[in-house]
Order: C-alpha cells, then sequence, then structure tokens
C-alpha cells in the first residue's frame, strides 16, 4: 500500500451498471456469476443486409424512471445509460457530506452519441434545415460526462477521455488521482456507450473484427479459445463513486474496494493491431503495480480485456505471462466479455467494477464458452464457472485501437 505523504487514499463506495445483462449492480452480478449470456439477435434495427446479426443490447431499456422528461428528449441514449448508473451509483453510496463543489466528473467514451450521429447525417442528405437543434449537444462526446455533472451538480474538474476501448479505464484512472492527489475530493467516474448502429457494426465487420456466428449468439463471445473468431459489439453504462477514505469513513459509507494503481503505455505499432509480443500491455500492468506498491504475486485475479479477437487474446496471454512470470500461472483471469460483450468505452469501468466486486464478495467471475483450448492461451481463464476465491487484490486490463493500453489496481481495503 502506498503511503506517499500527502496522498489520499482512495475508495470505491459507489456502483452502478446499466449493461447487457441487467440494469442494477446486484442483476448484473448475479447473472455474471451465473455465467448467463446478454448476447442475441440485433433488435434496435433491422441487420438482415448485415453479415453480423448479433450484438449485445441493453434491452427494453426505459430512462423515464430516472430522468427528466428534457433529458430523455435532448439526450442521446448514451448519455441515458450514463445518467441511470450515475444515479444508481449515488442511490447506493450517497452523497450527504460530499462537496459537490469539488466533485470531479470523468466519464470515457469512444463513439459518444452514435445513433444521434448517424439520424443527423441522414437528415442533412435530405433536406439540411431538418437537422435537429439538439444534433450537436447531444452527439459529442463530453455530454456523457457534462450530463451526469448538470444533473448532480457536481462543479469540480471535469474530463472525458477518448481513447477508444481504454477510455473508461482511463476516466477511472484520471478520477482516481484528481481525488489521490487532492484536486477533488470525490468523483463520479465511469464510461457509457451505446454503440449498436448499422454503420458501426458494418464497419467493425468490414474490419473482420466481429464474430459471425449469427446462428449461436450465447456462444459468440469465446475469449482465448482456439476457435474464437471476434469480438461481439455490446452497449451499456457503468459508474463508480470515488472518494478519499477519510471522507468514506466520516460518511460511515461503504466501501466494496480500494483504487490503488493507474498504469497506461502505448505500443507504437499499429493502427488496429495488438503489439504481438504484449510488450507494451506487460508495461501497463507492471506501472499499475508500481504505483500501487503491490508486489506481482500479491494479485490473485486480472479481469483480462479478453475481446475473443485471434491477435489480441494471445498478446494479452503473453503479456500476462511477462509481467508476473511465474505467478502467472497461479492467477485467476477472466474475460468478462464472454457475457458482456464489448462496450467499448464503457467496457474498462465495467470490468474495474466487477473486480471491485470480486474483492468485496470474494468471488471470481467466469469465462464462459470454454470449451476449445487454445495451445497459445494456456492460463487459468476461470472456465464457465464462477470460484468463489479470497481476492486480495485483481487488475483490470483495456487495451484499445491505437495501442493504447491501461491496467488498474484495485485491493482489498483495510482502515489504519
Amino acid at each position: 500500500m502506498s503511503t506517499v505523504p500527502g496522498r489520499h487514499r482512495v475508495v470505491v463506495t459507489g456502483i452502478g451498471m446499466v449493461n447487457p445483462l441487467g440494469i442494477g449492480t446486484e442483476t448484473v452480478w448475479a447473472r455474471l456469476l451465473a455465467g448467463a449470456s446478454g448476447v442475441g439477435p440485433i433488435r434496435g434495427f433491422d441487420a438482415d443486409r448485415l453479415p453480423v446479426r448479433i450484438a449485445a443490447e441493453v434491452a427494453d431499456f426505459d430512462p423515464t424512471p430516472w430522468l427528466t422528461r428534457l433529458e430523455v428528449r435532448r439526450l442521446d441514449r448514451f448519455c441515458h445509460f450514463a445518467l441511470v448508473a450515475a444515479e444508481l451509483a449515488v442511490e447506493r453510496a450517497g452523497l450527504e457530506g460530499i462537496d459537490r463543489d469539488g466533485a470531479a466528473t470523468v466519464i470515457g467514451s469512444a463513439i459518444g452519441g452514435a445513433t444521434t450521429m448517424r439520424a443527423g447525417v441522414l437528415k442533412d442528405a435530405a433536406e439540411p434545415w431538418s437537422v435537429s437543434p439538439y444534433f450537436i449537444p447531444s452527439s459529442i462526446v463530453n455530454m456523457g460526462a457534462g450530463s451526469v455533472s448538470q444533473h448532480f451538480g457536481f462543479r469540480g474538474p471535469g474530463a472525458a477521455p477518448v481513447t477508444a476501448c481504454a477510455s473508461s479505464a482511463d476516466a477511472i484512472g484520471q478520477a482516481y488521482r484528481m481525488v489521490r492527489d487532492g484536486y477533488a475530493g470525490a468523483a463520479l467516474a465511469g464510461g457509457s456507450e451505446a454503440c449498436i448502429a448499422s454503420p458501426l457494426i458494418a464497419g467493425f465487420a468490414n474490419l473482420r473484427a466481429l464474430s459471425r456466428r449469427n446462428d449461436e449468439p450465447q456462444r459468440a463471445s469465446r475469449p482465448f479459445t482456439a476457435d474464437r473468431d471476434g469480438f461481439v459489439m455490446g452497449e451499456g453504462a457503468t459508474m463508480m463513486l470515488l472518494e478519499t477514505a477519510e471522507s468514506a469513513g466520516a460518511r460511515g459509507a461503504y466501501v466494496y474496494a480500494e483504487i490503488c494503481g493507474y498504469g497506461q503505455t502505448s505500443d507504437a505499432y499499429h493502427v488496429t493491431a495488438p503489439d504481438p509480443s504484449g510488450d507494451s500491455a506487460a508495461r501497463a500492468m507492471l506501472a499499475a503495480l508500481r504505483e500501487a506498491d503491490l508486489k506481482p504475486e500479491e494479485i490473485d485475479h486480472v479481469n483480462a480485456h479478453g475481446t475473443s479477437t485471434t491477435f489480441s487474446d494471445a498478446a494479452e496471454t503473453k503479456a500476462i505471462k511477462a509481467a508476473f512470470g511465474t505467478h502467472s500461472g497461479k492467477l485467476a483471469v477472466s474475460s468478462t466479455k464472454s457475457m458482456t460483450g464489448h462496450l467499448l468505452g464503457a467496457a474498462g469501468a465495467t470490468e474495474t467494477a466487477f473486480c471491485a466486486l470480486a474483492i468485496d464478495r470474494g468471488v471470481i467471475p467466469p469465462t464462459i464458452n470454454q470449451d476449445a483450448p487454445d495451445p497459445e492461451c494456456d492460463l487459468d481463464y476461470v472456465p464457465n464457472t464462477a470460484r468463489p476465491y479470497p481476492v486480495r487484490a485483481a487488475l483490470s486490463n483495456s487495451f484499445a485501437f491505437g495501442g493504447q493500453n491501461v491496467s488498474l489496481a484495485l485491493q482489498r481495503f483495510v482502515r489504519e
């Protein structure tokens, strides 16, 4: 545990989730441990002409119990997700005793308002004057953070990291450092994505990045297996309330876990493909461990990036081995994307929250669809069944297009 003078310990006191497994942290966690899949045929639009017709959607989502009519009308679906997840996090943690003038809002997204952008482009092609006046404020990426900040009256630092699939991991990392170093007393941090739109499905499909198992959607996301054929697009949001350990103690707030390390590196290798050596990803993990003052053998669990793409899964396996050495064989490595799909800019926050819950509850989520072992991917991926285990500390990995790597370290919180 780092004890640098002048720095605060940062704890997680609220978690709110909206994702393909359900709405609300307890619902999502129960389905995750049960090995349920959120993948199915695309319902949000007619995908019959596309080569990929499956995704992990948030089914039957209705934001109206949580949001005002104005928020629903003016904002894109990704903002709705962010606001509802934030409401759920605050409902759990409370805000009594939080100085809202000094509270930060840091929310990442890879795409932003995808459905709003598509609708605006189509209207512009037909008649420019028909484009909605809400087109810009609804679609820009920082509106997730802006809308949550406005909704809760958080007037401290605000940011909206855009680092593709690492966006919300960067959001958690930046918020952690803001609170740790005294720039904010608390933060609502996380990510949101509503990316299941036909141009995005078509674009990723044409990159050959998506699974084409249209006839067996629940088996399509199969990280680390020999017959994996791409990731499954998902959507949703996760928000976490971070605050100092002193604040949580004074408020009597429940603490899920402590965030203690944040590592970032770049591959400098390729626009979309990961460095096959896994070197930079390993350095991100080691940087997070150094900042956390944790030894590799103190980590029990890794929530892997684990997208179910051929090159990424193999590179991450190499990276974990490089970072942990002989201890890599003792790690429980889960890819929860096997159940949620890949939430792009919301994935990192979602998987960091899963690490916090694994530490808090003493159960490690499984990686489902593990029925075709890949000799190149030979770690313990917690196959198919959740595993009770007293997790002391965990890492969450997020690796993005452009070669941006983020690793976050969490540990069990022990009061001084």
